[in-house]
């Protein structure tokens, strides 16, 4: 036997049970009604498929305030619980891992009610049931009456219209027992409560209305209820969880999971780890990369020189071909092919014209750092040692023997190059400071400042210091003392050359009087500067070095001078009076400094991945020109940049790849904990759906449980990988010298961050949806 307990008010029965169920009417046929309470006719089964929705059946009609429930959609069953509905169970269905004040407001977290609002709505129903005293603990520190009582607060912190009693005192105590039933009586003078209960003695000590209820049919029932049409007066406010609220019950959860909670992150953090070092290690090594490549730049710059050269036709045409990509055909065939090299050759110099100068100095500075100029302008100049006046030379030869060469070797000592590069940006480190170390007085702050450079152990042909004045006779060594501030005076050609009466020029004797006579440029040593230890290569030879500035300087004041005139107009040498052809005519002009145009120019990009910009860039003045009126240029480093070119990137990327298999593992072991989680968590799925949570809500539970997972492992990893690149760092030293190789960039940790949020929260995505699918009866069957 079954007893369904109407509990009300004592009084005017039938007024308080008209008003109680006002706009709620019943109409099952018989038979019907066994499929609505199960095979096994239990009083259980009778109030979970009220919880699921008396709708899914076709057994009968339910019409709620006018409204067929037939036409309910599920969100509208979702807030009809939420809304006008409390559950009290006989297992009480608490939350465990919540407190029992979190346990009152999950209803009213779920109707949108503020967190002020609701803290304070459920401190006082938590009062009402005689719980004052244990606001803060955890359900399974208290008793099980007390469990029931927080059962019933949080049924009745809603306010719901009717109060639905699952067997209340089914697993207490008789004593217990009484206090639930008197507390639920108390609770019947507000509000309709319907109780399922097997006992028939509290049926008859606190029931206003019994029926009956036998093999699944009604037997009898104590005060019939007549019903009247009702206009449909169905308004429901829809229930919702916003994600803050999801994430706040998810962090709840795992917080009583610490351990397996840290051993899931770190477990999921390996692959993050993983890829953290080798994103550390790549910006370092490629910061490496690109500090060789600027210090190979300095010693191989695309060079661009007027001098004749023998081309290959086929070559040139290479050169010049406006598909940077496009690659020679190899031949396939077993004969060789023989051909005369010079049928294909061509004798082509490069003319400087004004245009194509101003069109280099266009050049983008983000992917070209300087320009070098090399000038053929030679420079007038004497000094004033022991109050005599001497001429001096910038030259390395032996006044003595007049054989001299170069010092230092590679392309410096070739092309002899005594001017340093101008950088294109005026806020840039320039070329000296960036490459040497200044070992006395101060890097050049004017176009009149020299600088002395020495090579590495500090050595400097004697020639070149006694060319310049110095006392160097049985000398070793001299101080950078006695070199620093010391002062030459540039002469004018007018003051510099004396006509003769045949029209020729010589240089002059006096040079006390061209020193005083006021019209020279004065230049001084301004400092002794070394290449730096870590700069694989620099460009400068040892001696003086001095900028462009100074060349122009000095070309300007010789451009209008007598002996440049004299010489343009003539085709023999103004000086020996020997026979100029063409060329010969216009690099003695530059000699005099008749001629600014430079003798070669030298390109410095940044690395090689701006040389191939900056050829493009020199390519594109070629189109469309005569072979004769293209300028060619030699590219030094264009075989290292083939070779080097996309190494670093390609390793970097192949070691993401293997390491991305242990992110792809850990999304699947995310997977799998989420769905253990879901299994574990079960009961709680049931009871948030009893409560009114859309399936929506129980996805985004899961979901953010999965999101505090993917960030505190993508935290976790990043931490780790940044620990790591300190004993890295300190092997690599041991080994390579190199230092601080691994460096984890900050934007990178952050990538790495969402990355493993993104995944650990699209392989938990699944499980959720899953776990929001279950059915609410058999949720909250299980154990």
């Amino acid at each position: 036997m079954l007893e369904l307990i109407n509990i009300k008010r004592s009084y005017n029965v039938g007024g308080i049970e008209t008003r109680a169920l006002d706009g709620i009417s019943v109409a099952f046929r018989q038979k019907e009604f066994v499929a609505i309470l199960g095979s096994s006719g239990s009083g259980k089964t009778t109030c979970l498929n009220i919880i699921g929705g008396l709708d899914r059946y076709d057994s009968g009609e339910l019409v709620i305030k006018g409204k067929k429930t037939a036409d309910f959609s599920e969100r509208d069953w979702d807030a009809y619980r939420n809304n006008s509905i409390g559950f009290v169970f006989q297992s009480y269905n608490l939350i465990m891992h919540l407190s029992i004040v979190a346990n009152v407001e999950l209803g009213m977290t779920l109707s949108g009610v503020s967190a002020e609002e609701k803290h304070k709505k459920a401190l006082e129903v938590l009062e009402k049931v005689g719980l004052k005293e244990h606001l803060h603990k955890k359900p399974n520190q208290l008793s099980g009456g007390q469990m029931q009582r927080v059962a019933i607060a949080r049924a009745l912190a809603n306010n719901p219209e009717i109060l639905l009693c699952d067997e209340p005192t089914g697993a207490l105590d008789s004593t217990t027992s009484i206090q639930i039933m008197e507390l639920i009586k108390e609770v019947a003078k507000e509000r309709l409560v319907i109780m399922v209960t097997h006992n028939p003695e509290l049926a008859e000590n606190y029931a206003d209305r019994i029926i009956r209820f036998q093999d699944g049919k009604i037997i009898s029932d104590s005060h019939p209820h007549k019903e009247r049409p009702k206009a449909d007066e169905f308004k429901l406010k829809k229930t919702s969880m916003n994600f803050l609220t999801a994430l706040r019950l998810s962090f709840n959860n795992i917080r009583t999971k610490k351990g397996r909670t840290i051993l899931t992150a770190f477990a999921s953090s390996i692959g993050i780890i993983g890829i953290a070092v080798i994103l550390s290690l790549s910006s370092g090594f490629q910061t490496q990369i690109d500090k060789f490549q600027r210090d190979a730049m300095a010693e191989f710059p695309i060079i661009i020189s007027q001098t004749a050269a023998t081309i290959d036709a086929e070559s040139m045409q290479k050169m010049r071909a406006d598909n940077k990509e496009e690659k020679s055909a190899y031949a396939a065939t077993d004969k060789v092919t023989l051909y005369d090299p010079t049928d294909t050759q061509i004798s082509h110099k490069n003319i400087f014209t004004q245009d194509y100068l101003d069109y280099l100095n266009k050049i983008d500075p983000n992917i070209c750092s300087s320009i070098g100029y090399t000038r053929l302008v030679s420079m007038n100049m004497v000094r004033k040692v022991d109050e005599k006046v001497i001429p001096v030379t910038l030259s390395s030869k032996d006044s003595t023997s007049g054989n001299g060469q170069s010092q230092g070797g590679g392309l410096a000592s070739a092309m002899g190059l005594s001017s340093y590069p101008k950088q294109l940006k005026a806020d840039e480190e320039s070329y000296l400071t960036k490459n040497y170390d200044l070992m006395a007085g101060a890097y050049p702050t004017s176009a009149t400042d020299l600088v002395l450079v020495i090579d590495e152990n500090n050595k400097l042909d004697y020639n070149i210091l006694k060319n310049l004045g110095f006392d160097t006779e049985g000398k070793k060594n001299i101080n950078f003392s006695d070199i620093i501030g010391t002062e030459f005076k540039i002469i004018p050609n007018n003051v510099y050359y004396t006509k003769t009466p045949v029209g020729t020029y010589l240089p002059g004797s006096d040079y006390q009087a061209m020193y005083d006579a006021g019209e020279d440029i004065s230049v001084k040593i301004a400092g002794v500067v070394r290449q730096k230890e870590d700069v694989a290569m620099a460009l400068l030879n040892p001696g003086i070095a001095y900028s462009d500035e100074l060349s122009d300087m000095v070309i300007k004041n010789a451009k209008t001078s007598d002996i440049v005139k004299a010489q343009e107009k003539s085709d023999l040498n103004i000086i020996t009076n020997e026979k100029l052809n063409e060329e010969t005519k216009d690099t003695f002009l530059s000699y005099l400094g008749g001629n600014a145009t430079p003798y070669v120019i030298m390109v410095y990009p940044y690395n090689f991945n701006d040389k191939d910009a900056v050829t493009d860039y020199l390519d594109q003045y070629n189109k469309g020109k005569d072979t004769k009126d293209q300028v060619v240029y030699t590219d030094l480093a264009a075989t290292m940049s083939s070779l080097t070119s996309g190494i670093m990137d390609g390793i970097t990327i192949v070691l993401i790849a293997f390491a991305g298999i242990s992110l792809v593992v850990s999304l699947i072991m995310i997977s799998i904990i989420t769905y253990t989680s879901v299994l574990e968590r079960t009961k709680e799925i049931g009871i948030l759906r009893a409560l009114g949570a859309r399936k929506k809500d129980i996805t985004r539970v899961f979901d953010a449980e999965t999101t505090i997972l993917g960030v505190f492992s993508g935290i976790l990893g990043v931490v780790l990988a940044w620990l790591l690149t300190f004993p890295i760092n300190s092997i690599l030293y041991k080994m390579t010298e190199l230092n601080n190789v691994a460096h984890l960039e900050i934007e990178h940790a952050v990538l790495l961050v969402a990355i493993s949020t993104i995944l650990t929260v699209l392989g938990g995505h699944i499980p959720a949806k899953m776990a929001s699918r279950k059915n609410a009866i058999e949720a909250l069957r299980s154990e």
